[in-house]
Parts: structure tokens; sequence; C-alpha cells
């Protein structure tokens, strides 16, 4: 075997796991999300930063506000999840690298002093986390329905300031009747790797 992981782990976590577009009414709690970040925070960044920044959209009224800014398609099976969480970027996320990365404190100043510099860095890094993030649910035994079809200025309007950039909306929870598409075909290893 050349994976570590055994194949039900494999499976739960990538080969079976897929999108959901449907969900059962089962909640799902606070202490599941604890759960799940507290696995996926150990995921890789750079200089171990920590832009991922989760609000978490629980009330029906709350849903309705964020289906708005949805795509159409994306609309109704948002105000039915049990829960649903925008994931943004902290541009601020510097200010927490002297006590994430002490080895070297200074790159808060030397790397990140300017808000462009922070905008990309926080941009690559939170999307690496919400990736773990999707992994997360998956390893709780729920499913992650993700999404970028949005107004994102309106949901950070609506829901968020200046300094957390919205870019993706995953609802969460149990799979329902009919949750998944079929699947998507996928690249062979031969098209994609690559060795010099």
């Amino acid at each position: 075997m050349t994976l570590a992981l055994d194949s039900a782990a494999q499976n739960l976590l990538f080969r079976e796991a897929r999108t959901a577009n449907t969900f059962t009414d089962d909640p799902v709690t606070d202490e599941q999300v604890q759960a799940i970040y507290d696995l996926i925070k150990f995921g890789p960044t750079a200089f171990n930063q920590a832009p991922l920044r989760i609000t978490l959209v629980r009330s029906p009224a709350a849903r309705e506000r964020l289906a708005q800014h949805l795509a159409e398609g994306n609309q109704k099976k948002t105000t039915a999840a049990p829960l649903v969480a925008i994931l943004s970027a902290d541009i601020e996320f510097h200010e927490e690298l002297p006590t994430l990365y002490p080895h070297f404190p200074a790159a808060k100043d030397v790397f990140y002093s300017e808000r462009p510099a922070r905008e990309s860095a926080a941009a690559l890094n939170a999307a690496l986390q919400a990736a773990y993030f999707i992994i997360g649910i998956r390893a709780a035994g729920l499913a992650a329905g993700p999404m970028t079809g949005a107004d994102f200025a309106g949901i950070q309007k609506e829901f968020l300031d200046d300094d957390h950039v919205p870019f993706v909306v995953i609802n969460i929870g149990k799979p329902g009747q009919d949750a998944w598409f079929a699947r998507g075909p996928r690249l062979e290893a031969d098209q994609v790797i690559t060795t010099v």
C-alpha cells in the first residue's frame, strides 16, 4: 500500500466525497464545527499565516439575507442547508504573525507592511485553509457544498467589514436525497505530473 491512510479514510475524504446540493434537517453543532477547526488549523500556510475567517450563518433569516447575494441556482439549497459558512480572508492577518511565526516576528513588517502584499498573501493562504476546511467537513462525516457563484461585494457589505474579503460560501450538513451530481472527470497523473 502506497498511502498511509486506509481505504475507508481515503474514500471518506476523496474518492466517495462529493459536493452536496441537498441536505437533511439534521443540525450541524457548534461542537462539530469546533472539532473541524481544531483539525484543519494544522494545515500548512506561508509563514504559518492564518488569514481564514469563518462566519457561520445559522438562522433562517440570515440565510435568506445571504441567499439574495448568491447566484439563482445556489439560493434554494442555501436557505435549506442546516449550516452555511462564509469564508473570508482577513487582510490584517499580519498582526498575528509575531505570535504565529515567533522565530521571525519581523515578518509582519518586512513582508506585509503594504496592503497589496497582504491582500495577495491572504487570498492564497485563506484559499489553502478553505481547502483544508472542506476536507475537515468530510472528516467529520458531513458533506460540503462550496459555491463561488455570488456577489461577494454584497456579501461583504451585508455580513463583514472592509478587512474581511469573502471568497466562498459553503453549505454544510448530512447529504440529503439526490445530493450528488454525476462525478465529473479528472485528469490522469501523466497529464499533470512532469519530471525535470
